[in-house]
């Protein structure tokens, strides 16, 4: 194979998902990255494995990590970097190389990638990166808790409560040279307009979380609440929020409104109008209200101060 053929660019949302796919292979399947073989005329062949097709991107992999912004990391991107400082691994135009053993001469690009999986299956074993997945559960179970009982003292405050879902997405063609950072700043825009913008009018709490996907990159899940006496029309708040979202976006975002056809939900209906004393319904709210803070969709890597979940303040009744 020939490295440099096999170039395709990446946005860095789709490295990061690369490195952990990359990662969790060589987790689970005792190979290398290529085998190498001796043929009867005395010449090498590199033969492929299961793991070969995850390092096209390896150039791309590596320069992730040759930002100055500083980035808190997934086990999976951390096993990754960690392994190639280790090795010392540096880029070469026939793909990333490192030196052998005794520090003498570089080794060949498929012999530095095995070196590379051997030192990352090594990390995976290792005691902090087996407990990430624990403790990455336990943290979505806490913050189920958080949103649950926001949920409840947002919908204890009025007798009719408006809930508002909306989905907030990037278009494909902004997603190539789309940043992480870019995200959590269009964010703090949206949460800013909640303070000036008469689409906010009688809102009594938000709960929103960024989040990254295999197809859609990175994107946002957002819950608004209204007061019921003074909203209703919630599909149409639900339309002024998505489109209040492309305009912050400069119409590189778009948005999906979970209030627009509430047939799909069925007996699950956790958005519209919700009655305080309705019991039943504030369990599907609930179960809307988790999709916000699922496990599976967590960001790879996020600015190192930033807050993924935004939950509004609790407000007394007036």
């Amino acid at each position: 194979m020939n490295y440099c053929n096999a170039y395709t660019y990446l946005s860095q949302s789709e490295i990061s998902i690369q490195i952990e796919r990359l990662v969790k292979s060589i987790e689970h399947f005792d190979t290398p990255a290529f085998r190498l073989k001796d043929t009867r005329s005395g010449d090498e062949r590199m033969m492929p494995t299961r793991l070969s097709r995850y390092f096209d991107g390896i150039q791309q992999m590596m320069a992730l990590f040759d930002d100055h912004c500083e980035y808190r990391y997934s086990e999976h991107l951390h096993a990754f970097w960690e392994a190639c400082q280790h090795i010392g691994l540096e880029h070469s135009p026939a793909g990333p190389v490192c030196l052998n053993d005794e520090r003498t001469a570089y080794l060949d690009h498929h012999r530095s990638m095995n070196l590379l999986v051997d030192r990352v299956r090594q990390l995976t074993r290792e005691q902090w990166y087996r407990r990430k997945k624990d403790d990455r559960r336990y943290q979505t179970k806490k913050q189920e808790g958080r949103v649950a009982n926001y949920t409840d003292a947002v919908l204890d405050r009025y007798a009719r409560t408006v809930v508002v879902r909306v989905n907030l997405y990037y278009h494909q063609a902004s997603q190539a040279r789309q940043r992480v950072e870019r995200v959590f700043n269009d964010l703090d825009r949206l949460i800013t307009e909640r303070e000036r913008n008469p689409i906010f009018d009688h809102e009594t709490g938000y709960i929103c979380s960024v989040e990254q996907g295999q197809d859609r990159g990175y994107h946002i899940h957002a819950a608004f609440f209204f007061n019921g006496s003074e909203v209703c029309r919630d599909i149409f708040k639900a339309r002024q929020i998505g489109e209040l979202w492309e305009r912050i976006t400069k119409g590189m975002g778009y948005f999906d409104s979970c209030n627009q056809g509430k047939n799909r939900y069925k007996e699950r209906l956790g958005v519209g109008i919700i009655h305080r004393n309705d019991q039943e319904i504030r369990a599907h709210v609930h179960y809307a209200m988790r999709y916000l803070v699922k496990d599976d969709q967590q960001l790879r890597l996020s600015p190192l101060r930033a807050r993924c979940l935004r939950v509004g303040q609790q407000r007394r009744p007036h």
